[in-house]
């Protein structure tokens, strides 16, 4: 699918989407998925709640994400990502609203939810397709771009929610956040999406046929990415939402394993930057190879230096280096694969099985660091890593270019 005539869709610059995009999913990241990370101490403290209910809504959330993905995949590729991710938007400022003018257990429950759908239409798979929608098969580098912005979003709001709850309480800063989706983001999602439009009858022909028909070469093409994306997700989500904890039962005082955490970000921006900087030389799957192979090896050379202070440091490195470019991935290879034509409902597919052991890697890495050393933990987390690495290189020497 190439890219749409300008006489069909009324889609600012490129660059311009890009941009406006960039802005939403800084504020749609960031006060959603990354918004517990900086206020559930303040809300456990002021209501009491325990940290089971705190998260476990989290968790819900992820879940339902899961299930809907598919369906909101295809409805994406229906009616275009215009009016999907302008949906994303209201749901979101639904679901801040709800947990921050009624705060009780089960608002709170029904508010993350709200903020499940928020998550799957208004966040990157959907920002992916519809970025696919303007571009067509080129819209890898518009993809990179993008998460360059992403990338900012816990840098950028994990301070914010901090001082802001401070300031005027966690509830507030909530309604702050539901303004931010009112007032920003979902005018931008209508007024930069234009030509994110759905596919149009008769429109199959003209496209170009993607390299996977339908098939099972295809299906098992999707199976192995799938299945590469849930493991490489779920050890990311294991580690970040115990990454204190576990540095710590590794014998780092709070200091070091704030310094480690604070490098994450900056290698997963950097990575993505090498990757637009480089991305014309190496080929979709060769970058699958590299994002999906850090992982592994970030775990392999910290516990091959005995889990010092220097191999902490490689690790955080490589863990935050890996991550920025699996997001790339995520929505490059299933393009090289299998085309710009029902790209919505793809990635919607291969996202459910990994947002589902999202929600569940949490609960069940804190089960585990409870029977086992940190040390032993973390090399089963490994092991996952090298899984799916393995998983990745099975389908890149099936469909080598």
């Amino acid at each position: 699918m190439t890219a749409r005539p300008a006489s069909l869709g009324a889609s600012p610059p490129l660059w311009l989407v890009i941009c406006g995009l960039g802005i939403t999913q800084i504020i749609g990241w960031g006060t959603t998925y990354y918004a517990l990370g900086a206020l559930s101490e303040d809300i456990a403290r002021a209501t009491g709640w325990p940290q089971s209910l705190i998260f476990g809504a989290f968790s819900a959330s992820l879940l339902l994400s899961g299930l809907i993905s598919r369906w909101a995949g295809r409805l994406t590729d229906r009616i275009g990502g215009r009016g999907i991710m302008t949906a994303g938007s209201a749901f979101a400022a639904l679901g801040l609203a709800v947990i921050g003018l009624f705060p009780h257990p089960a608002t709170y429950v029904a508010g993350w939810l709200l903020l499940g759908i928020a998550m799957r239409l208004a966040t990157y798979d959907a920002a992916f397709a519809s970025l696919t929608q303007i571009a067509g098969s080129g819209a890898r580098r518009a993809i990179s771009y993008l998460t360059l912005f992403g990338g900012l979003a816990s840098t950028v709001f994990w301070p914010v929610s901090h001082y802001l709850s401070l300031s005027v309480g966690w509830a507030e800063t909530l309604l702050v956040y539901a303004v931010l989706h009112l007032v920003v983001c979902l005018p931008i999602h209508w007024l930069v999406l234009g030509g994110a439009r759905g596919d149009e009858p008769g429109e199959a022909a003209q496209q170009e046929q993607p390299i996977l028909a339908p098939g099972p070469a295809r299906r098992r093409a999707m199976i192995l990415f799938a299945a590469a994306v849930a493991l490489n997700g779920l050890v990311f989500s294991a580690i970040s939402a115990h990454a204190l904890p576990l540095f710590a039962g590794l014998g780092f005082a709070g200091d070091q394993a704030v310094l480690m955490a604070a490098l994450i970000g900056p290698a997963q921006v950097a990575s993505r930057i090498g990757e637009i900087l480089l991305g014309r030389r190496i080929t979709a799957m060769q970058l699958g190879l590299i994002a999906f192979g850090l992982l592994p090896l970030a775990i392999a050379g910290f516990a091959l230096s005995g889990f010092t202070w220097q191999g902490a440091l490689l690790f955080a490195l490589l863990y935050g280096a890996s991550n920025g470019l699996v997001t790339i991935a995520k929505g490059a290879v299933p393009l090289s694969l299998f085309g710009a034509r029902g790209y919505g409902e793809i990635l919607g597919i291969i996202a459910a099985p990994n947002l589902v052991l999202n929600a569940a890697a949490p609960l069940l890495f804190a089960l585990l660091l409870g029977v086992a050393t940190p040390q032993a933990a973390l090399l089963l987390a490994g092991g996952f890593a090298l899984g799916s690495s393995l998983f990745m290189l099975w389908l890149a020497r099936l469909h080598p270019r």
